[in-house]
């Protein structure tokens, strides 16, 4: 999209909120909506926000539950709070990753994704927009089938607009602490974190093996 080469004080006038990304061909949309984890510090338009949530809450749930809740973090200080424990945590998880790229044969392209992540940790205070997704219980356990597809509704919607975005679920190591600071219940836990903003990068199609490697008929190997 154009957008995507100008700066956000040139881009956020000219957004019409009720037409952006209404354009963009759904399929295209699918094959272009890499993970984009290097994200501009400028606001987004809290209208923007409501757009691709909108498009989360169009996913399908069993009975039509709908047990879905965006809680969308904007203020500096309250995206501080969770930076500093998704950092916390994402040492942990990256760590044995890190350890591994030393070996000279490790993939550059796994190395691309580590530095990428790492990129979103250290910036993560500066990403505009967290987006959490949470959702309530039901028997006792998270409706984790209804929310992911919500999720990727809502990641498709921010590659229709043009907005940068990502999946990640580190968080949920301080999961209780960070659902008690966003003042959710402990019956309605948060399942993933979306930050978003403004792409440094572009949209492109991520490598992909072929989907005649992963697609069998009748039965696996057949």
């Amino acid at each position: 999209m154009a957008m995507m080469d100008l700066s956000c004080d040139e881009v956020l006038p000219q957004i019409d909120i009720e037409s952006v990304g209404e354009e963009v061909p759904l399929l295209e949309g699918m094959r272009t909506a890499r993970a984009i984890r290097r994200l501009r510090p400028d606001p987004v338009p809290p209208a923007l926000i409501r757009k691709v949530c909108e498009a989360g809450t169009f996913a399908p749930s069993g009975g039509n539950r709908q047990p879905w809740t965006f809680v969308a973090v904007t203020e500096p200080e309250r995206r501080g709070f969770v930076a500093e424990r998704y950092r916390r945590a994402f040492e942990s998880y990256i760590a044995p990753a890190r350890e591994a790229a030393k070996d000279p044969g490790f993939p550059e392209a796994k190395r691309r994704n580590i530095r990428a992540a790492l990129y979103l940790a250290e910036h993560m205070h500066a990403v505009p927009v967290h987006l959490f997704v949470a959702g309530w219980l039901r028997r006792g356990e998270p409706q984790i089938q209804a929310l992911f597809p919500a999720v990727q509704n809502v990641l498709l919607a921010c590659r229709a607009v043009g907005l940068g975005a990502s999946l990640t679920t580190v968080h949920r190591a301080f999961g209780d602490e960070i659902d008690a600071f966003l003042g959710l219940p402990p019956d309605r836990p948060t399942c993933a974190l979306l930050p978003i903003g403004w792409p440094l990068g572009r949209f492109g199609r991520p490598p992909r093996r072929s989907v005649d490697t992963c697609l069998f008929w009748e039965r696996y190997g057949g």
